[in-house]
């Protein structure tokens, strides 16, 4: 499986087309919409969520409730596209529509300037229309299609916040996914610890009052994720390397851990590895999961917990300084419409994301046709990694 996106922030619309997915998988649009709306949610979003209420159009692929096998192509509109019709107009217009909203200014941490010096825009709009984390809406859309793929599987997957600008939530040794799902659906601010919601609440108001922003760690988990997904024959086939690398890819996403991570620099041997156990009701288990679900780049059978860093979002309402391309003088950094916190919703980019990446290693290593043959080659794998 495999999948591409396209679409400028303030353009028509965004897509997605996908191929690989197997035949006779029956999709839920509602499922795809509510992924959706899930990702503009959350305590701290800007204006441009009150704008937007985003709702996917599938226009090739499936037929009747079901995948037929042939790339599919999901479509969002962008309802804002109506102010924008002249300044990201296809066509060429006058040099005075040309010049509005241009963009001179490189917002600090942003793709923007480095953007322009690539590929050798002078208005800088040509590089943040794509680099903006609008993108993601698609990623939403591709990975609500890919949790429905792991669910045909018994494969369960949630997603929360595990720190908010620098307040963290306790969080039990040993959470079930089924109880992320229930108490991160039930916070404004995307997390399972309760005691701490106001205060977070408190902090993303007061940083929004005083124009600046905070960013924070999310935590994606998996659970009945068979064991073996994934390789050690090659440094491009170890399913933890290219989990990583789809967490970092996304927006303001900048390091990534798996299970006790980076705290593993500071602990002995005996305190990170998992000693294995065995039943025969149950195969080959570990006594901990320190490792957060792999080892040698695989799946080990036990949950999958990854975690991202997301830095603040550069677009403050109270710039930083910055230079005019056109002048080369110093000047305040331009403004764009933002938000004071996106992880909330930024968790749900990362377990969407993840999702897709799980599917499709489930795909590559199980090639099928149709769902039915899918189900079969897993269940089967499942049996004899109990019987090894």
């Amino acid at each position: 499986m495999r999948y591409l996106t396209a679409g400028e922030s303030h353009g028509p619309q965004l897509t997605a087309i996908i191929e690989g997915v197997p035949a006779g998988i029956a999709v839920s649009l509602d499922e795809i919409n509510q992924e959706l709306a899930r990702r503009q949610g959350g305590y701290g979003r800007g204006g441009r969520m009150k704008i937007e209420k985003d709702q996917v159009q599938i226009t090739s692929g499936i037929r009747h409730g079901k995948t037929l096998g042939a790339p599919i192509t999901m479509v969002v509109e962008n309802r804002d596209w109506k102010n924008w019709q002249t300044v990201m107009s296809v066509e060429e217009v006058a040099e005075k529509d040309a010049q509005l909203r241009k963009v001179t200014k490189p917002r600090p941490g942003h793709a923007d300037l480095v953007g322009g010096m690539k590929y050798q825009h002078r208005d800088l709009r040509n590089i943040l229309e794509r680099s903006s984390a609008r993108e993601t809406t698609m990623r939403v859309a591709v990975g609500g299609l890919a949790k429905q793929i792991l669910k045909a599987l018994d494969i369960e997957i949630a997603s929360h916040v595990v720190n908010l600008g620098g307040i963290e939530a306790k969080i039990p040794e040993v959470i079930s996914v089924k109880e992320i799902q229930q108490a991160a659906a039930a916070s404004e601010v995307n997390m399972v610890d309760p005691s701490i919601e106001e205060a977070v609440k408190a902090k993303i108001d007061e940083t929004k009052k005083a124009g600046n922003t905070i960013g924070g760690v999310v935590e994606v988990r998996l659970e009945n994720v068979p064991a073996g997904l994934g390789s050690y024959v090659q440094w491009d086939r170890k399913l933890d390397g290219k989990i990583a690398q789809s967490i970092v890819s996304i927006n303001a996403f900048k390091g990534v851990e798996f299970g006790v991570g980076f705290q593993a620099a500071n602990l002995p041997g005996s305190e990170v590895m998992d000693e294995i156990t065995w039943k025969e009701a149950e195969g080959y288990r570990r006594k901990t999961n320190h490792l957060g679900g792999f080892e040698g780049g695989m799946t080990n059978g036990e949950q999958i917990v990854v975690r991202g860093v997301m830095k603040p979002i550069p677009t403050l309402y109270k710039p930083l300084m910055s230079v005019d391309i056109d002048t080369k003088e110093p000047y305040k950094a331009s403004v764009e419409r933002s938000d004071s916190t996106a992880v909330p919703a930024a968790a749900i980019v990362a377990e969407n994301v993840v999702a897709t990446v799980i599917a499709t290693e489930i795909l590559e290593q199980f090639h099928s046709d149709n769902i039915a043959d899918l189900i079969n080659n897993v269940e089967e794998m499942r049996k004899q990694h109990l019987m090894f």
